[in-house]
C-alpha cells in the first residue's frame, strides 16, 4: 500500500465503511469504541450534510491507492465567545492500519487544512490517560499537553482520565519576521 494519504469528503460508496464504525468494536479501537449505536446513524448523517456541517465535520482519511483507511473529525468547541475560535479533533484508523505512523500523517493533514482553510486559531484533542500512541502522535504533529481531566468520561465500566492537548495557530504557523 502507497502510505501517501489524502483527505475527502465521504462518498456513497464509503457507506459500508460508516456502518462499520457502529457495529464493529475493533474498528475504533480500545479507546475509540463507546458501544453499539443506531446501525444506521452514520448514514443518515451522510444523507444529510455527508458528513460536512457547521458544528462538526468528518473527513475520509485514503491512502494512495485509494483504500479508505480511517476518518478524522473535527467540531467546534466553545472556549470564547467568538465563534470558530477552537476545534477539537480526533483520528480514527481501522485496526490493518494501525501503528505505521498513518494516524500522525492524517492529523498532521488535517492540522494544515484546518490552519489553511479556517479562521480557526486554537486545536485541541482528547485522548485516555493510557492512550500513549495518541498521545506521541500529537506531540509529532506539534500538539502540547496542557493537562490531565480526571474522570472526565465513562469508559468500559469505569470513570477515566483523559489528557488535553492544544496547538494554536502562532505554534504551527509562526508568522515570519522581516
Amino acid at each position: 500500500m502507497d502510505d501517501k494519504l489524502v483527505l475527502r469528503a465521504f462518498r456513497e460508496e464509503d457507506l459500508e465503511f460508516l456502518d462499520r464504525l457502529c457495529t464493529d468494536p475493533d474498528a475504533l479501537g480500545q479507546f475509540g469504541w463507546t458501544g453499539f449505536i443506531d446501525p444506521l446513524a452514520r448514514r443518515r448523517r451522510w444523507e444529510k450534510d455527508g458528513y460536512v456541517g457547521p458544528e462538526t465535520t468528518a473527513l475520509a482519511v485514503v491512502a494512495g491507492d485509494g483504500v479508505l483507511v480511517g476518518v478524522v473529525s473535527y467540531r467546534a468547541a466553545l472556549r470564547s465567545r467568538t465563534a470558530g475560535a477552537c476545534f477539537e479533533i480526533g483520528v480514527a484508523l481501522l485496526p490493518g492500519h494501525r501503528g505505521r505512523g498513518l494516524g500522525t500523517a492524517a492529523q498532521r493533514l488535517l492540522v494544515d487544512y484546518l490552519f489553511d482553510y479556517t479562521t480557526v486559531n486554537r486545536l485541541e484533542a482528547l485522548t485516555d490517560k493510557q492512550n500513549y500512541a495518541e498521545q506521541k502522535a500529537l506531540e509529532r504533529v506539534g500538539f502540547q499537553r496542557e493537562g490531565v481531566l480526571r474522570g472526565s468520561y465513562f469508559h468500559r465500566g469505569a470513570w477515566r482520565d483523559q489528557v488535553i492537548y492544544a496547538v494554536v495557530r502562532r505554534d504551527a504557523r509562526p508568522t515570519i519576521q522581516e
